[in-house]
């Protein structure tokens, strides 16, 4: 029972000490508006940046993981060259040929699909519109199960039309828009359109995908290899794209096609940027994780800088809120003295400043987790990016804030707990 009485008691004074420090906030707004201002600047940016980075995380990691853990490619050079050295030491490398795509379908038995494309830049036109730079590829059949596309109106071409190389085209959603006049998928089945010139047949549209860091994924038209080796050349170096029935078969994939590299290319020497030689493998063999990861090293500085940016403008908060709060010590020493003079102890004197700080600091850290979210989704709108709100973040920002309140609170506190009774109610 006189447990119970104690928890109460103490739950009461701190509640009086809270509508204390409230009312002495709203007593200096202008104040208090200043010293809420650091910490919200700081709060709204850590919020707004991780709940931006969260949804493009999201977005980027559907993307690229389309295919699952059950995709790689093996290629004459990485997808990802970080310097010029490198690039001039992989182009040194012989080209990934069609005699190592047959061998590989030939002695690889945990590869499911395996598919190529022949790519390049085409002109299309169709009736009066013209659309440049688009992206033409040249592609195996099992290029669309290997890439998972679907299929929203028509068919994709048979094996004899690939085969014998007919101008058949399926196209993506950008090109109903921008070439074909908007018309609705289904209606595009039969139109002609040209392509760098040549005229070619709608056979079917992929599904829309939309786009990934504003670059558009249906913008492309896609018809059989043949095709695109006319209209493109076949000299370039191949990348061979090879997926695996189960991911428990990619790490095992892998090697079985390295090793069938690797005895087709034999001992491998070349000489890099310095002139030096050195040994090479002769090829790469990657994953779609090349691009989470560069994406994830950027977005890491990121967040690195953004903590910092955070992080000085909670200082300059905390150092507001330690001068506010040694202002206001200062105006209210006869309150101190008079509090101490009727029984209050050091303690309570030094819990109700702390309270003061903490409750502007929160106050500040809670409008500013609103405020960031807010930002957040005006820029996710702006921008095309879901926006991927985290509890964890917004817990995140109110509990560093408070911190900052405590720390910055407590030289006030405890000079205020020192005053002398007597010579605190002499004080004008």
């Amino acid at each position: 029972m006189a447990q119970n009485s104690f928890i109460f008691g103490s739950v009461r004074i701190l509640v009086e000490m809270f509508k204390i420090a409230l009312s002495s906030l709203r007593a200096n707004k202008l104040r208090t508006i200043l010293t809420l201002l650091g910490i919200i600047v700081g709060v709204s940016a850590v919020i707004a940046v991780v709940t931006i980075i969260n949804g493009l995380d999201q977005t980027v990691a559907s993307t690229f993981s389309a295919q699952g853990s059950t995709v790689f490619t093996v290629s004459k050079r990485p997808m990802v060259i970080t310097s010029r050295e490198d690039l001039i030491k992989f182009n040194k490398r012989k080209d990934v040929t069609k005699q190592d795509l047959e061998a590989i379908q030939r002695l690889c038995t945990l590869c499911w699909r395996i598919g190529y494309s022949v790519t390049g830049r085409t002109t299309l036109k169709g009736g009066d519109n013209v659309s440049e730079n688009v992206p033409g590829q040249g592609v195996t059949l099992s290029m669309f199960d290997i890439n998972a596309y679907t299929l929203e109106a028509g068919r994709l071409w048979t094996t004899e039309e690939g085969n014998a190389g007919q101008n058949v085209v399926v196209i993506g959603a950008d090109i109903l828009k921008n070439v074909l006049n908007d018309i609705p998928a289904e209606r595009a089945i039969g139109k002609t359109i040209r392509v760098n010139g040549i005229e070619f047949r709608v056979i079917g549209t992929i599904t829309p995908m939309g786009s990934v860091l504003g670059a558009s994924r249906d913008n492309f038209v896609m018809f059989p290899v043949p095709v695109g080796e006319r209209m493109f050349g076949s000299h370039e170096s191949l990348v061979i794209n090879i997926q695996v029935q189960n991911s428990s078969f990619f790490d095992d994939a892998k090697e079985q096609v390295t090793s069938i590299m690797r005895n087709r290319r034999g001992k491998v020497t070349i000489i890099n940027a310095q002139g030096e030689t050195e040994e090479d493998q002769g090829f790469s063999v990657e994953s779609q994780d090349v691009f989470i990861g560069l994406y994830k090293s950027a977005t890491d500085n990121i967040y690195l800088v953004t903590i910092g940016v955070a992080a000085i403008s909670l200082v300059v908060g905390g150092i507001v809120v330690m001068n506010i709060m040694l202002v206001s010590v200062t105006e209210r020493t006869k309150e101190v003295g008079l509090r101490k003079a009727v029984g209050a102890t050091q303690r309570d004197i030094l819990l109700q400043f702390l309270i003061e700080a903490l409750t502007v600091t929160a106050i500040g850290g809670t409008i500013g987790v609103f405020t960031g979210f807010a930002l957040a989704f005006l820029i996710s709108l702006a921008i095309g990016f879901p926006m991927q709100t985290s509890i964890n973040a917004a817990i995140l920002g109110v509990g560093v804030s408070s911190i900052v309140g405590i720390i910055s609170g407590l030289y006030p506190a405890w000079r205020a707990s020192k005053l002398v009774p007597i010579e605190a109610l002499r004080k004008e």
